[in-house]
Order: C-alpha cells, then structure tokens, then sequence
C-alpha cells in the first residue's frame, strides 16, 4: 500500500491510500487534485471516506463520485449529500481489502467520526492507521465548533487508547503553528523541543510533517496531556482551572490555544 497526502487549499491534506490499482481518498474538499494523481498513477477510485461535513471536506465529493462511481461512507448524523453509507461507531467497512473500524469523536463537530484499520502494510511497515479529520492534531485538536470540552476530552481519550505505533493522519498542516503553543504551556519538555526541530526541518524542505504516530503525540501534544501535572499548572495560571478536574484542565487549554498568537 502507498499512502500520500495529497495537499489542498492552503494547508490540507486529502489522504489516498492505494494498492497500485485502486484506491481510497479521505476528506477529498478538493476534486481537482485526486483527479489529477488517479489520472497520472493510473488508479481507480473505489470508495470516499468523509470524517465530518465541513466544506474543506465534502466539496469534491459529489464529483468525485459521479465522475468514477466510487462509494462515499459519511458519519451518521451530519449534513452530508445523499447518496453515502452512514457510519457510527461499532460499524465496520471493507475497502481495498482492509477493514476500517468506525469511531465516534465529536467535539469538532457533533458527529465526527474516525476511521481506523487495525493493521496495514504501507511502504513495507506494518502498523495501524487512523484517519483522524479535524479532531487529533500533531501537536493540536480541532476547534470546539459544536462539541464541549468534555465530548472532546473524552474522543481524544479513544484515540489515545489506540496502539502506540498509530500512523496519525489528521488533515491539515497546522503542525508548527501547534508546537508553537504547545512549548509554551510545557517549556521544559525535550521531547518536544526535538520534535519541533525535526518538523521545522522537513517544512523547510516542503516536506509534510505527517502522519505522526499516537507514541509522539502522547509526548508532546498538550490536548493529549492535559492530566500531566506542568500541563494543568500552565492551565490554572492561565485562568485559575482546577487543576484537579481534567475537563476544566483541557478546557482552559483550548481556550488558551484559540488566543494563543
């Protein structure tokens, strides 16, 4: 398997994994660029894979799937055009040979839901894969746009729970700006400062920083560690959180975060 983050719009990522011949798109908010890569690898569309219904995610989908019959699978609850396959967690989809299990993560959006398969072989290394939308960052998570910090919490509780060789692919290359933030609610973490190198360089070279792996965001992702004692201090000398209840922890971290310049 070959996965490739096709870049879209100013900074995302429309996620294609592919066998040679066919092949999957995530979150395609763009037609023009998977057309175009199908086009010159020679690859068939077979299935559409959508996390949640902002329009950086579905506005290619109704084109995609006319121009190559491929099926779209969507969350259950959200404003996404007919036709598609409604998923919720506890379903399971076959695609390319893989079996993608469905998790509810809302918090983004009411209904967000995650894709992941248990094991995979892309470019010779076997590991799972998560195709993550707006709700897990590298180093972030997405904006409470209709979710509660408490919903959102508790999604990034399941990712978190997921093996640690996780292959993490969210869908925007927001990576910098998120380590930007995370050292300054954990300014002695040394895991991060070496991650952020690492990432400063492969942006340099136009290189993505993704996908990341659940292992490297347990260590430096605040969103991921707002049970860490540093993280719920920086949390309570932002706003006075208890640092003793963790929705209000990872609360005034997201808060801080949409402030944060």
């Amino acid at each position: 398997m070959k996965l490739i983050p096709l870049p879209a719009f100013q900074d995302n990522y429309l996620w294609l994994l592919h066998d040679g011949q066919k092949a999957l798109v995530v979150d395609p908010g763009d037609a023009r660029p998977v057309a175009a890569h199908l086009a010159r690898a020679g690859l068939q569309l077979g299935a559409i894979l959508v996390t949640h219904h902002h329009q950086d995610h579905t506005g290619g989908v109704g084109e995609l799937r006319d121009a190559t019959g491929a099926q779209v699978f969507g969350p259950a609850t959200e404003r996404i055009p007919e036709p598609l396959a409604r998923l919720r967690e506890g379903d399971a989809i076959e695609v390319l040979g893989l079996r993608f299990r469905v998790i509810d993560v809302p918090g983004h959006t009411a209904g967000h839901i995650a894709y992941y398969c248990e094991n995979v072989n892309v470019d010779g290394v076997d590991a799972p894969l998560l195709f993550c939308g707006d709700t897990l960052f590298s180093g972030g998570c997405g904006r409470l746009f209709e979710g509660t910090p408490a919903q959102m919490l508790a999604s990034l509780d399941k990712l978190a729970a997921l093996p640690a060789d996780t292959r993490v692919c969210c869908t925007h290359e927001y990576t910098l700006a998120n380590l930007k933030f995370a050292r300054a609610v954990e300014p002695q973490n040394a895991e991060l400062a070496r991650y952020s190198h690492r990432c400063e360089q492969a942006r340099a070279l136009d290189l993505p920083t993704l996908p990341s792996t659940l292992a490297q965001e347990k260590e430096i992702n605040p969103f991921l560690r707002t049970r860490q004692p540093g993280v719920a201090r920086a949390a309570q000398a932002f706003n006075a959180a208890d640092p003793h209840d963790e929705v209000a922890v990872f609360a005034a971290i997201r808060q801080w975060k949409n402030e944060f310049k």
